[in-house]
């Protein structure tokens, strides 16, 4: 596993940094900023003239390198952040382009000039830097000696006062670290990641941050009549796992926010078998359950004084002579039995007997996320995650707190008239609800077994990319732990 990246943070003048690159973010359109000057003369005023020929103008994603002099930084890049509606987005985005620049170009180090930023900016930067920066290549043979080259081990921030810094580039580690763990789950193959995986990785941030572990098995889950997720779990012999975390941090009375993943680590569909081609991208099924995991290492690390649960739900969705069928009734924790209509619709069945477990906890709100709809990816792309919810002022509080993580969320309807769409002849209701509306559907399912303030986040097309993207490659993007930590920390104050 590769080093992750340190970020610090220094006073004084870019030009006189001797860094192998110094990093400097422009928007559209915008001149020489007036601590950059000085390093232009260094460069004999290349900066100027490159901006006065509109050689390099801002745009979004937009790179120009320059060879340094004899003294000072070694090299040069200009990063254009474009004119993003939000400026701690545009930010983030141009970090994590540097980053991932200069962890393929083997400069071992990078400084980024940072001054004039806002703490939420530098913040975004640090987080932004470590996200692109970071590989999985776990499961790579390392290449010939003669051509590796140096991993970004460290990055320099100049700010104008790095005592009034410190805490946002703490948290930005810290969320970055978030990313990291989840981003890693969210990669390795379904024969490396199982259940038993989160219960190691649940337990490993359990010691660390001192949060109380519980995990159920089969036999656990069967005690407590969890027949909704233990009908997905029958069609494999691994034992399917209910994870809990518990941050108590907070006042003993205070109730908690608890955050809820699904944790498919494959997902074939089942007797419903989905289509074989890229059905290896179904390895990505379990990023909510890795999301929760992310942010729960980065609240841990974050010491936030409020009281968070994180709870999970893991198994595989697989074919067999016992798998569960289309048409079969299956009984949920909760009493409500439900019609399978399509063995592919798994997700929610899972997340009904772990939505309905949380009850015991009292929670104030509960946000889960999952990989739960194609329709969601339909709708919304890849460009942001679908939010729904019981609650329209909580939904609107996730998806504030997503925004300002740079996870874009919108919010779509969740009508009592979508609830008609998943009665059954058979049961009390059905696992999907037709063609029409099925993200929405997805939802009005989950909603029948919670009875208190809830969010869901459908993040099937924003938590993994199938392409290789100017700021990432392909693989998990560890979407929504941002959103996770934001949320919980705003409420913490």
């Amino acid at each position: 596993m590769l080093m992750s990246t340190s970020i610090s943070l220094h006073t004084g003048r870019p030009e006189s940094f001797k860094t192998p690159l110094l990093a400097c973010f422009l928007g559209t359109g915008e001149s020489l900023p007036a601590n950059l000057k000085d390093l232009d003369k260094l460069l004999g005023g290349a900066l100027k003239r490159t901006l006065t020929r509109r050689d390099f103008r801002g745009a979004r994603d937009e790179t120009l390198h320059l060879v340094g002099a004899g003294s000072g930084p070694g090299r040069i890049v200009l990063v254009g952040i474009g004119s993003p509606k939000y400026r701690t987005a545009g930010l983030r985005r141009a970090a994590t382009l540097t980053g991932r620049m200069a962890q393929k170009s083997g400069v071992g180090s990078l400084t980024i000039v940072a001054n004039g930023m806002s703490a939420e900016e530098v913040e975004q930067v640090a987080v932004g830097v470590q996200f692109g920066s970071w590989e999985y290549a776990d499961l790579k043979t390392p290449p010939p000696e003669n051509e590796r080259r140096d991993p970004l081990t460290a990055c320099d921030l100049l700010v104008d006062d790095a005592k009034v810094m410190a805490a946002a580039v703490k948290a930005g580690v810290a969320i970055g670290e978030g990313y990291a763990l989840a981003r890693r789950l969210g990669n390795m193959p379904g024969n490396v990641c199982t259940p038993d995986t989160f219960v190691e990785t649940a337990k490993t941030i359990g010691t660390a941050h001192k949060m109380r572990v519980t995990v159920l098995g089969r036999k656990e889950m069967e005690r407590q009549g969890m027949g909704a997720f233990l009908a997905v779990a029958q069609g494999t012999p691994q034992d399917p796992k209910l994870i809990t975390l518990e941050h108590l941090k907070g006042p003993k009375s205070q109730k908690p926010i608890v955050l809820v993943g699904k944790g498919l680590c494959f997902d074939s569909g089942g007797i419903s078998i989905k289509p074989a081609d890229r059905m290896e991208f179904m390895k990505f099924d379990m990023c909510g359950a890795a999301a929760v995991l992310g942010a729960m290492e980065a609240i841990g690390r974050l010491g936030l004084r409020i009281n968070v649960i994180g709870a999970i739900g893991s198994t595989t969705n697989m074919l067999s002579g016992t798998a569960v069928k289309p048409g079969d009734v299956v009984t949920a924790a909760s009493g409500k039995t439900i019609e399978v209509i399509n063995t592919d619709a798994e997700g929610r069945l899972v997340l009904a007997d772990v939505l309905h477990y949380i009850k015991q906890f009292s929670p104030s709100a509960v946000v889960d996320a999952a990989t739960l709809t194609g329709a969601c990816v339909v709708a919304l792309g890849s460009v942001a995650s679908g939010a729904l919810g019981n609650d329209d002022a909580l939904v609107q509080e996730v998806v504030t707190a997503a925004r300002a993580a740079s996870e874009p969320a919108w919010q779509l309807p969740l009508f009592d008239e979508y609830q008609e769409l998943i009665r059954s002849s058979f049961a009390d209701i059905k696992n999907i609800g037709g063609r029409g509306a099925g993200a929405i559907t997805a939802a009005a399912f989950l909603k029948e077994f919670v009875d208190y303030p809830w969010v869901h986040l459908d993040v099937a097309g924003t938590a993994y990319t199938e392409a290789d993207l100017p700021t990432m490659p392909v693989g998990s993007t560890g979407t929504p732990v941002g959103t996770f930590v934001e949320f919980v920390r705003r409420r913490a104050g």
